[in-house]
């Protein structure tokens, strides 16, 4: 079926508007129609040529959508059911037999090679075949393709438009603090970064009852929010010095640490801002060369520990149906990071993104 698709040619180029031919679904896949979909700097990296994708390719990873049609093999949605679509998984490897399938141990081609595990490619036009099914859903389209493992069906009685980033960026936040850092009533928390995941993690350590919530950015505007969605103390790290005036309001460093940020210099502040048996948690995408130099001594004597987090460590079929219903009793207000693009402007938007002056943007087909 003829589709209109983002498509994104080379490394550092503008995604460019185009018709393209999507392949019928096979017998375990699902067509979704998208109504919208997330902007994702998971997407900028790979547009960076940071993630190793092959180009042409057509990107997005955030994608809300109506069930069009499915597959002989489909027995999880029906067509009409309202979806959020989010990272795939095998569900064959021994990580996701033991329900970890945000560990899949084939996740880098199910989600980064844009292909089908059997090396197909769902997209052409004119002969030439473009890179699909990017975390199993290439949802920077008018409709896109993808599997029961990264589908979840949502109630009819939300806003549809704005589920989209539940599926990966918001998830990711969230998910950190109360699952991955399962952070406790009455403790402190840093995070780094007040972009759409670490203002996702504000959100979730008032939910799950931390006093203390410390937020560490650049950008005023973005820490004035992070007060607004519950916020307790924040810093500008270009103005303040961080170090001191954390430890100056706990005494002994922090309970739990949140870096969004990848830099190795912030990662290591964090972790020497751990109190004694802190944790701290990276979820920041950086160059595969990266690395993290820790003072050893520090790290082991007070029991600190450091933890590499994927998708908030959530099983998305009850995780983003439990921040629906935190959003829908005023407890979790997502929404308040969002701002809303055509899809025809979609360049506008991740450059809206990269200047922060929209923390998560989401793209509207007409």
């Amino acid at each position: 079926m003829k589709i209109t698709a983002a498509v994104a040619r080379e490394i550092n180029a503008p995604l460019s508007i185009e018709e393209v031919e999507l392949d019928d679904p096979r017998d375990d896949e699902i067509l979704v129609k998208l109504v919208a979909t997330g902007v994702c700097h998971t997407d900028m990296a790979v547009i960076e040529g940071l993630m190793g994708t092959e180009f042409p390719v057509v990107l997005g990873h955030e994608g809300a959508g109506i069930v069009e049609r499915v597959g002989s093999a489909v027995s999880k949605v029906q067509p009409g059911d309202r979806v959020v679509m989010t990272m795939d998984s095998c569900g064959q490897c021994p990580a996701c037999a033991n329900h970890d399938n945000v560990y899949c141990h084939n996740t880098y081609p199910m989600n980064f090679m844009a292909q089908r595990m059997d090396g197909t490619r769902g997209i052409s036009k004119e002969g030439e075949r473009i890179g699909s099914m990017f975390f199993g859903q290439s949802s920077y389209a008018t409709h896109a393709v993808c599997h029961e493992a990264n589908i979840v069906k949502v109630p009819d009685d939300v806003e549809l438009e704005k589920l989209g980033p539940l599926g990966c960026g918001i998830q990711t936040g969230a998910g950190t603090v109360m699952n991955a850092l399962a952070v406790e009533p009455g403790r402190s928390i840093v995070i780094f970064g007040a972009g759409g995941v670490g203002l996702s993690g504000v959100m979730g350590a008032v939910v799950q009852g931390a006093t203390t919530i410390i937020v560490v950015d650049m950008v005023d505007s973005r820490l004035e929010l992070a007060k607004e969605l519950g916020a307790t103390h924040t810093f500008n790290a270009k103005t303040d010095d961080v170090s001191d005036e954390i430890m100056k309001l706990t005494g002994y460093g922090v309970n739990y640490a949140f870096d969004t940020t990848g830099n190795a210099k912030v990662i290591r502040q964090a972790v020497e801002l751990l109190a004694p048996k802190g944790t701290c948690a990276i979820v920041g995408a950086s160059s595969p060369e990266a690395e993290i130099a820790l003072n050893e001594t520090h790290f082991m004597s007070g029991g600190r520990r450091l933890m590499g987090v994927v998708e908030g460590e959530s099983n998305p079929d009850v995780f983003i149906p439990t921040l629906i219903a935190l959003w829908q009793q005023g407890r979790f207000p997502f929404d308040k990071l969002i701002t809303f693009f055509p899809f025809e402007q979609i360049n506008e938007a991740f450059e809206a993104s990269e200047k922060g002056e929209a923390i998560k943007p989401i793209l509207r087909f007409a």
